[in-house]
């Protein structure tokens, strides 16, 4: 069988979410499967690091896929034409882009339609192609596959879908991923904040993520406690928002809140697995891996009582309402002054962890393309 791969957010040292699924899912595949030959369509030149065994064969596209008008010319002219050219048998889309052309056999993964949900969070042209194209792709694709039983439920509910034509796939989390020694942690502690413990947030700066009510709440948490705790923010900004800047400006502990900016991996894991506690409280999560990261480095989780969260926290997490400062506050002075509650939630997560990998994602992935070429 000869499989088109849509290879765009393989992208090197900038793996966000997607890129993520896309990679870790792929590598198995590929290697799992060497009597299949993989096409990986590429927008721009490849990293040898993404052509995962001998039979992959790399393409790249004239044009980069970065624009909404550019999407359109790569999915509804370019790649159904090398899909037809290289005689694929089936087109394979792990981040939510599709094609709508006849004739060709297509699994696609949504992750999760925050779009069509919050559209005022996007850019005008990006949410017009996502809320345009994004149903049209939907139920134009011979199988389906997304990340949550939440987000399956919002696909069935929001589009008319059908459920059995929809597979969940949970996410993994990457080996490095792992309970810190404790000299490591005091290190780690000594070196970023003089010692004084911290709460982590990790993820894009976006409206969604509600940073806004993280920081609200982490200040009403410091005003009623007068504890010495800090909250260090590590991620990106999206579609320019100055909401987050405001909101900042105005906190009375502000010299408290450290905004990391992007970190490598290994970075990643030391900063995460020395916190007090990882804090996720979104208004949407299609499923949010952070939560299994901080799971797999035995650390809690303060997170949203909405969407996939309580999922795939399970036990493992102290659930707050995102829209309710108080309840987000609430859950910083529990983690920060309950040591027997955060080593209960420990407990819960070295149960609830075991759920997730991703060598259980590539398997269900490839169970996706069997049903479809089966149908």
């Amino acid at each position: 069988m000869r499989i088109a791969v849509n290879a765009q957010l393989l992208l090197k040292n900038r793996l966000e979410g997607l890129g993520q699924f896309t990679h870790e899912t792929l590598k198995r595949l590929v290697v799992n499967h060497p009597e299949h030959e993989f096409l990986f369509i590429f927008d721009r030149d490849w990293s040898p690091e993404f052509i995962y065994a001998p039979n992959v064969t790399p393409i790249k596209t004239l044009i980069p896929s970065r624009h909404p008008f550019l999407w359109y010319i790569r999915f509804q002219f370019i790649i159904p034409h090398l899909i037809k050219k290289h005689k694929a048998d089936l087109f394979l889309s792990t981040d939510g882009w599709s094609t709508t052309c006849k004739g060709i056999k297509t699994v696609t993964v949504i992750h999760d339609i925050d779009f069509w949900h919050h559209p005022q969070n996007f850019p005008y042209l990006t949410r017009k192609y996502y809320n345009y194209f994004s149903p049209k792709f939907a139920r134009h694709s011979t199988r389906l596959a997304t990340v949550s039983e939440y987000s399956k439920s919002d696909l069935v509910k929001t589009w008319g879908l059908a459920p059995e034509n929809i597979d969940v796939i949970y996410n993994g989390s990457l080996e490095i991923f792992q309970p810190l020694h404790p000299s490591a942690i005091a290190q780690t502690l000594t070196e970023t904040t003089q010692g004084v413990p911290y709460f982590i947030y990790i993820g894009s700066l976006n409206p969604r993520k509600n940073i806004k009510g993280m920081l609200l709440a982490f200040d009403r948490f410091k005003q009623q406690t007068q504890l010495p705790h800090k909250l260090m923010i590590v991620g990106e900004k999206m579609w320019r928002d100055a909401t987050i800047d405001r909101v900042f400006e105005r906190l009375l502990s502000k010299k408290d809140v450290l905004f990391m900016g992007r970190q490598s991996t290994e970075n990643l894991h030391r900063l995460l697995g020395s916190s007090i506690a990882l804090v996720l409280v979104s208004h949407l999560e299609g499923f949010g891996i952070p939560l299994i990261e901080a799971m797999n480095c035995d650390v809690p989780v303060i997170c949203s009582n909405t969407t996939a969260m309580p999922e795939v926290a399970g036990k493992a997490g102290h659930l707050v309402n995102p829209g309710q400062i108080e309840s987000i506050a609430e859950g910083f002075r529990r983690l920060a002054s309950e040591p027997d509650y955060r080593n209960q939630l420990i407990d819960h997560a070295r149960i609830q962890k075991t759920k997730f990998s991703w060598d259980q994602s590539a398997t269900k992935l490839w169970g996706s393309i069997e049903k479809c070429m089966n149908s």
